[in-house]
């Protein structure tokens, strides 16, 4: 009798005070923890993480620690040091072990079941809107009075279309991805995916700026009407609506043939129209040339810029000026010193939603390729048909704002990646954070003290002042800042939903701490 009543008793695997290898909750990390008791009833483990956070966790949610040599290793993203250099820092910093992280286990990615963006039916519409959206703005901004109640008409179909508009804008394309293609400039590790693996990436944007520049400059020189881009406008937004589509359909046709583990965590719905949308796949390949990455930065964001430029050039043709009204001067040059700063800074990227989280599929590649180039040089290609004279006190004002907001900007994102390079730097000894079970740690001093997001603050402000100089006549050119607004907010809710399924309890603590999302004593 006492033999059966022993055999029917649940077994227990880990003793209390055992330190085991527990699985964070909603993802395939596994981080060292303390097991502190367990519930006969329910069969449950209550463990304590380095942070604090306690957390009941199944039996098959645990795992025995492994070798101390192969179990835990330095949290690093990424390095602007050689490997050489990388070796000292190691050596360097071996005794301090505030930050460390467990190698990810193996394990394929679950189905998407949280939907975004309206789900099936919302991201069908959104398909068609953005296109639509692109062409309405640029319809309204050659109509003399782009009043939002006084609606274009429709131009001819076939108006919409020159080979030779497409041709060209394939041979950007190609031209870009000539540049991301030159073995010159540093290769450095992205983020951890989730076999574990890091995926290399040449940083090269920026010579990429500076070829590009050379190369217009050639054409210039030779003579070359570069507002033909002005006049054909309309043309090359649809040829860049139609590479992206077409390059939608081949990313997501490659994507049914991808393992598992190199699917998109939010693009792995099982629905057509939402992983073709949100994007399938995370890290598309043809060899070593990322599709994703080379995207994100180089054809529309470079291409912003020569559109700005083409603009400029257009106005003064257009009006007779000798030299560009200060409007145009203060657009251009706002925008261009965000291009650069982006290029300079194109390592930075490497930890954004875009490229660890998101697929690549119609989202991003309409939104880097139309989206961005056609929509955010909306302020210059207003001023071309819609002149504002502004003096120069006012110019200085505008400039003022754009100073404050690229200031907040730069700095928070500065603070943010070098904590995240190296936390153990005796410069930021000052900074004082919240550990998390992940090993990395959560700032609630500087900017990341101030609000959670300081940077999309800098950015929604550097947005203003781009509008500022197009004047009060129309609420056009004022697109972009609201559209921006919109969707930081809801950007900064996807980081929200992300971080509090990633970093549990802590993340809650730091909520407390930094009560305001984006706006101080606002929002």
């Amino acid at each position: 009798m006492a033999r059966d009543s022993l055999w029917k008793m649940p077994s227990r695997k880990y003793a209390d005070g055992e330190v085991v290898m527990g699985r964070w909750p909603g993802s395939v990390l596994y981080y060292e923890v303390q097991v502190t008791s367990y519930d006969d009833v329910a069969h449950l483990y209550t463990v304590k993480y380095k942070d604090g956070t306690e957390l009941a966790l199944k039996e098959s949610d645990i795992r025995q620690k492994l070798k101390p040599d192969l179990e835990i290793k330095h949290f690093e993203q990424y390095s602007l040091r050689s490997r050489k250099d990388e070796k000292k820092k190691d050596e360097i910093y071996s005794e301090k072990k505030i930050f460390t992280t467990v190698k990810t286990i193996e394990k394929a990615p679950s189905k998407t079941k949280e939907l975004e963006f309206g789900g099936r039916i919302g991201t069908f519409m959104l398909i068609f809107l953005l296109p639509a959206t692109v062409f309405y703005l640029l319809l309204m901004c050659k109509q003399d009075d782009p009043s939002l109640m006084n609606f274009p008409s429709l131009p001819a179909l076939e108006s919409l279309w020159e080979t030779r508009v497409f041709g060209i804008f394939v041979l950007w394309f190609f031209l870009q991805a000539l540049f991301y293609l030159l073995p010159i400039g540093k290769v450095v590790e992205g983020l951890p995916l989730s076999n574990g693996k890091k995926l290399q990436y040449r940083i090269n944007g920026f010579y990429a700026f500076i070829f590009t520049a050379a190369a217009i400059g050639i054409l210039l020189y030779f003579q070359f009407e570069l507002h033909y881009l002005y006049d054909h406008f309309m043309q090359f937004a649809v040829s860049a609506a139609a590479f992206s589509l077409a390059l939608s359909i081949y990313l997501y046709v490659r994507s049914l043939k991808a393992p598992e583990e190199e699917l998109a965590p939010g693009g792995n719905s099982g629905y057509f129209i939402y992983d073709f949308f949100t994007g399938h796949e995370l890290n598309p390949r043809i060899g070593n040339f990322d599709l994703k990455y080379f995207c994100e930065l180089r054809p529309g964001l470079i291409g912003w810029v020569v559109i700005n430029l083409a603009m400029l050039l257009a106005e003064m043709k257009i009006h007779n000026l000798s030299m560009p009204s200060l409007s145009m001067i203060l657009v251009n040059s706002f925008q261009l010193l965000y291009v650069v700063d982006a290029l300079w800074n194109e390592e930075a990227i490497l930890t954004t939603m875009d490229i660890t989280h998101d697929g690549f599929g119609f989202m991003l590649a309409f939104g880097d390729l139309v989206w961005v180039p056609f929509v955010y040089s909306l302020q210059a290609f207003y001023l071309v048909g819609h002149p504002m004279v502004i003096s120069w006190p006012v110019a200085a004002a505008i400039t003022i704002v754009n100073c404050i907001g690229y200031y907040i900007f730069r700095s928070a994102n500065s603070q943010k990646n070098n904590f995240r390079r190296n936390p153990a730097d005796p410069k930021l000894a000052n900074l004082k954070f919240i550990p998390t079970a992940t090993g990395k740690g959560l700032l609630v001093t500087g900017w990341w003290g101030f609000v959670r997001h300081p940077n999309y603050l800098g950015d929604i402000i550097m947005a203003l002042a781009w509008s500022l100089p197009c004047g009060f006549n129309h609420i056009l050119p004022y697109f972009y800042v609201i559209y921006f607004i919109c969707l930081l907010v809801h950007r900064e809710a996807r980081d929200e939903h992300h971080c509090k399924q990633k970093y549990g309890l802590a993340w809650e603590r730091y909520c407390q701490r930094v009560p305001y999302r984006i706006f101080p004593y606002i929002y």
